[in-house]
């Protein structure tokens, strides 16, 4: 698949474990658990602090965690921003969409509804 390279790249940047600060967070999002459409990547300067630096990067035709360009530019991202540590979502978090942004607050996102009643950390069904 076109982009495991670049992928491969960012998995082992998170393999290798904490080498200190600053660090990059990388959470993937898609519709459903087996595609992922959007990436984050967070970067935090000092222990404690919010990312001090955040970009996303969507795609509507590929998963990004294979997309060569998205993955491409997420390094670029984390190397001008001199990243020590990447810590890598172990698989999809949830939806892609932004609560507040895409639909309304305490609602559930309707271009989604497998994680309507799914735990965005497990994916396991809750009610």
């Amino acid at each position: 698949m076109a982009g495991f390279g670049r992928f491969s790249a960012l998995r082992d940047k998170a393999r290798r474990g904490f080498r200190g600060y600053p660090v990059a967070t990388v959470a993937y999002y898609g519709p459903d658990a087996s595609r992922a459409t959007k990436v984050a990547v967070g970067v935090v300067l000092r222990e404690g602090d919010e990312p001090d630096a955040l970009e996303r990067w969507y795609s509507t035709e590929s998963d990004v965690r294979f997309d060569q360009e998205i993955c491409g530019a997420a390094l670029e991202f984390m190397a001008a921003h001199h990243v020590k540590t990447v810590v890598l979502s172990a698989g999809i978090m949830g939806c892609p969409h932004e609560e507040g942004v895409d639909y309304p607050k305490g609602q559930k996102c309707g271009a989604c509804p497998y994680w309507a009643d799914r735990d965005r950390w497990t994916g396991k069904v809750i009610r």
